[in-house]
This record gives C-alpha cells, structure tokens and sequence, in this order.
C-alpha cells in the first residue's frame, strides 16, 4: 500500500496506521473509528492555537464561532474530497454500493482520522504542518465574525441592542413520517405585531429560519 494520500504531503511510516485511518466501520471492528476520535481533538487544538495566533484581539465567542466554521462536517468533508480521500477509503459492499466514498459524514470522519493517525505516526510539531497546510487559506478566507453567527443570535443581539424584548419560538405543528419530519415554528417578538412563521427538518433549523425572517423584517422596517 502507498505510504500516502496524493492529496496530503505527509509520508507514513507505519503504514497499519494510514490503512486503520481509511478503513470504515463497515469492514469490521478494526476501523477508523478511535483514530477518528484522536484527529477530532487534534484538530480542534491546531485550529484554536492558529486562531488565538492570527486574531490576537478577538474574545473567546468570536474565536469559537471561526473555529466552528472550520472544524464543521461540510468544511472537513470539502476538504476531504479536495485531496480526493474517497478513493482511498475500504468500505464494506454496501458502502460501496451505495456511495459511500462520496457520502460527506464518512469523508469527514475519515479525514478526522487521518489527522489522528498522522498524529500518531510523525507527531504533533508533523500533524499541524499538515493541518495549517490545508486549513490556513480557509482561515484567512474567514467572513467576518458578524456573518458567521446564527440568526437567533444576530436577532438576539439586535434586540439586546435596542432594549427591546428577547424573541419568543411558537412550535405549532408537526408532520410526516418519524424519517421525514417537518416542524412549523413561529418567531415573534413581545412588543411586536408582526411575526414570521417557518418551517424544517428540525425544530432548530425552523427557528433558525424563522429568526432569520422576523430580522429581516425588523430591519427592512427600519424598526428601532
């Protein structure tokens, strides 16, 4: 077996622990599962020492809302794909059969693990060398703080701001089957005549929605 990803510049030297990383847990009990979970919080530990490093007057909310947007399963499994690790991965036939070199939480998770197993094999000074590597353009490429909090947060904050009262979630209604739920959630604020119903996949998501709509409305309306 190669002693490598094509996509990574790290060169294994014990190469069980590069076929451990890539192997799935539906091969059997000897999968990437506890190397996953080594890679998680390595990585978690490079990325907020490189964040702490580069936005040095940042306090700990902001810091934690940019290394959420980097350390999140889309953003490990685009990364994931980039160095093409899907072709790489042993997955059990039904796996393969379905996909599953190209399913975003096995890639995420299977990136995960390769950090834990580089980690193992060349140490930590080697581990962040490859994480920075791949990580650093995404960091510098960062929205500002503002874009990345939720809208239940920015409405929030908006409301704080202007000594108005805290939002209040309405959930009115469920549907579907237990596999397909959809929530139905209303956001209003106390003071306020207007609200905005929303719905989705979860209860968070449909207020998230919803939150974002009663904003917008706020602040089209030129509300203070």
């Amino acid at each position: 077996m190669k002693d490598s990803v094509a996509g990574i510049s790290y060169r294994f030297t014990d190469q069980d622990l590069l076929t451990g990383a890539l192997t799935h847990r539906s091969l059997g009990v000897n999968n990437n599962e506890r190397l996953e979970f080594l890679g998680d919080s390595v990585l978690n530990l490079v990325i907020s020492s490189r964040l702490f490093e580069v936005h040095p007057e940042a306090p700990e909310g902001d810091l934690s809302r940019m290394r959420a947007r980097l350390v999140r399963g889309v953003t490990l499994s685009d990364i994931a794909a980039s160095i093409d690790l899907g072709k790489h991965l042993k997955l059990g036939e039904g796996e393969m059969k379905s996909g599953g070199f190209r399913r975003a939480s096995i890639l995420a998770d299977a990136f995960e693990a390769l950090i834990g197993a580089i980690f193992l094999d060349g140490g930590y000074a080697a581990c962040r060398d490859e994480i920075l590597r791949l990580f650093d353009p995404l960091i510098e490429a960062l929205p500002d703080v503002e874009d990345l909090k939720d809208a239940k947060t920015r409405l929030q904050e908006w409301l704080q701001a202007r000594g108005r009262p805290l939002p209040e979630y309405q959930h009115f209604r469920e549907e579907g089957a237990d596999h397909a739920k959809r929530f139905h959630v209303k956001c209003y604020i106390p003071d306020e005549a207007q609200s905005v119903d929303a719905v989705g996949d979860s209860r968070r998501k449909a207020e998230q929605i919803a939150a974002a709509g009663i904003l917008e409305l706020l602040q089209s309306n030129g509300t203070t």
